[in-house]
């Protein structure tokens, strides 16, 4: 059994309280966090309030905690409860800087705790189904791919709107995303990186994004977050030789469209605008196939039973040191690629 501590009770910690008490390896015992107004709501759930970090260290029925604190106090956190010889799951972005996170590593391994990111969107059934159609090689070479994440909501919370608590859309949405592509392809090189931020709300953290990672073989891939767009865009394009793929949301609708290499095409030119073209001509639909997407189903609860599992040695953590570290280290590419309006080349993770 995981007897747990929530650090930091607003959203997020909240939403992990609710999706843990569900599961039966664990029991959410108590909850720290410094706003009293979420504690309060913490005893709404009866849960035992802790009044310091000291107090759930020090509380030798917790073997685990889950910190879900503003960004820029998971180092200390970290660090405080590895000491203790806590278990450990921390939020997103786990650290600040790729220096951070190793120091994390080391102070985990040095006192033999198990540590693990909440890096959830790795099993999106979406990206799930991305995954899938590239393992089908039903598009043949894939040449390049899109990921958008598109909103009109502004930058969410009030503590991700300033930079010393370690806000902006990179950290909150890029971290996903990047380590989404990095899990698409592990082992492929990348050859430079590209990166725009947008800070067009006025706040001195980043709105959105615009990243490009060119891979080795002629792939390119875009990352796109923005929170100023009253226009959606697809969840993602993915462009092969031999056909084309489109989700257009998180419930995974969209559609496999394929060339019908049996099908007679006669290009038919078309008006265009102020002119004519044959080469921006809708293809017949007799000389397409479409194909319902084949949509991945996974375990909503996979993240938390597998940390369940690693803590008994019966299997190991899905989420990696390797790969979250080369996700920060693109983090700080981008930002880099931003600061000094360049493209990065002779990327090297």
């Amino acid at each position: 059994m995981i007897k747990l501590a929530i650090i930091g009770f607003g959203g997020m910690g909240e939403y992990h309280f609710h999706r843990l008490k569900r599961i039966n390896e664990y029991e959410v015992v108590g909850v720290y966090d410094i706003d009293e107004n979420r504690m309060m709501v913490a005893q709404n759930f009866n849960l035992k309030i802790y009044s310091s970090a000291l107090e759930v260290a020090e509380d030798k029925t917790i073997n685990t905690v889950l910190i879900a604190t503003p960004n820029h106090l998971h180092f200390y956190y970290v660090d405080f409860f590895a000491k203790a010889h806590k278990n450990i799951i921390c939020e997103k972005p786990v650290a600040l800087s790729t220096e951070e996170y190793l120091k994390m590593v080391d102070v985990c391994n040095k006192n033999n705790v198990l540590f693990t990111v909440h890096q959830n969107r790795r099993f999106d059934e979406d990206f799930l189904t991305i995954k899938e159609i590239i393992k089908s090689n039903k598009l043949g070479k894939i040449y390049k791919i899109e990921s958008n994440v598109i909103g009109a909501n502004g930058i969410p919370g009030g503590w991700r709107k300033q930079i010393c608590y370690g806000g902006g859309m990179m950290l909150d949405w890029g971290v996903h995303l990047i380590d989404q592509i990095v899990n698409l392809y592990p082992n492929r090189k990348i050859e430079s990186i590209n990166s725009d931020f947008s800070y067009v709300l006025g706040f001195d953290v980043d709105d959105g994004f615009l990243t490009t990672l060119r891979f080795e073989d002629d792939l390119t891939v875009t990352v796109r977050v923005d929170t100023n767009s009253y226009i959606n865009l697809p969840r993602w394009i993915i462009y092969g030789r031999d056909g084309t793929a489109v989700i257009n949301n998180w419930s995974i609708e969209g559609k496999i469209v394929l060339p019908n290499y049996d099908a007679k095409v006669e290009i038919v030119g078309i008006e265009a605008g102020n002119g004519f073209t044959k080469t921006m001509a809708y293809r017949p639909h007799s000389s397409v196939i479409e194909e319902k997407l084949p949509k991945v189903l996974v375990d909503k609860d996979i993240f938390y039973k597998n940390f369940y599992q690693a803590l008994n040695k019966k299997e190991p953590l899905l989420i990696q040191p390797d790969g979250v570290l080369k996700v920060l280290k693109l983090m700080e590419l981008a930002k880099k690629s931003n600061d000094s309006k360049e493209i990065l080349k002779n990327v090297l993770l």
